[in-house]
This record gives C-alpha cells, sequence and structure tokens, in this order.
C-alpha cells in the first residue's frame, strides 16, 4: 500500500503539545497499520481537510483525526455525518466509545484507547463505499 502524504500534514502534528502528539501520532500509526491490511487497498491518501490531519482512500469515506484547544483533555477522530459510520459504531460499541454526534468518537487524553475497536472503526471508514449497504457495514 503506498502512502501519499501531504508535508502539510506533518506541520499539523508538530504544532501539537507533545502529550497530544503522542496520541495523535497513535491514532496515525493505527490508521496507516488497518489500510495496510486491506485487500485490495492500493493508496492511503493523507492531507488535510479543514485543517485537520485526514485520510482519504478510493472506496472509503473520508477519516479525520485532531485535537483542539477549547476541549484540551480530549481528541478525537471524526467521520462524515452524512455516512452510517457513527450510528452503526453506537450500535456495536456503545459501551466502549465517548460519541459527539453523528461525527466522532471522542478519547480522553489520560485514558488507553480500546485499540482493536478503534481499528475496527478505522477499517469501516477506509472501506464504506463497499459495505454501507451491508446490515450494520458487515460487521
Amino acid at each position: 500500500m503506498e502512502l501519499i502524504s501531504n508535508p502539510k500534514v506533518k506541520t499539523v502534528f508538530d504544532q501539537y503539545p507533545n502529550h497530544v502528539r503522542i496520541k495523535m501520532n497513535y491514532l496515525r500509526t493505527l490508521v496507516i497499520e488497518v489500510a495496510g491490511e486491506i485487500d485490495g487497498l492500493k493508496s492511503l491518501e493523507e492531507t488535510l481537510k479543514w485543517g485537520e490531519p485526514s485520510y482519504i482512500t478510493k472506496h472509503g469515506s473520508t477519516l479525520r483525526m485532531d485535537w483542539k484547544e477549547k476541549t484540551p483533555d480530549q481528541y478525537a477522530l471524526y467521520f462524515s455525518c452524512t455516512t452510517k459510520l457513527v450510528p452503526t459504531f453506537r450500535k456495536i460499541y456503545k459501551d466502549v466509545f465517548n460519541f459527539e454526534g453523528n461525527r466522532a468518537i471522542v478519547f480522553c487524553l489520560d485514558e488507553k484507547i480500546p485499540e482493536d475497536e478503534v481499528k475496527h472503526c478505522i477499517q469501516l471508514a477506509l472501506t464504506y463505499h463497499k459495505v454501507k449497504k451491508e446490515l450494520l457495514l458487515g460487521a
């Protein structure tokens, strides 16, 4: 799998406070790792959308991540609110994640994230247009 990375993404990561950068880099690593495990996925584009690190695949829905100064104790994975992604995650992982509307999974900086569940959500986002018609996105 080819990673096509916009150099401006590194600039955004470099601007996060150190303790946040560690968490954000971990999420980034998970996205790249999951993308590399998806059969037939040839490339992952890492770019900025709305100034936030974003990940795009040919058959996926854009996945974004960010930390914001106005909520300094948390960071999030953002999904398109017009998809069935977050509503599906709510059904599957209602007792695992904290959600923000139909657009985000929110993590606390001082907590360890549930890696397997996060990777599953990333995988569903990166393959969304292939699974969107399946019950619970084929989960």
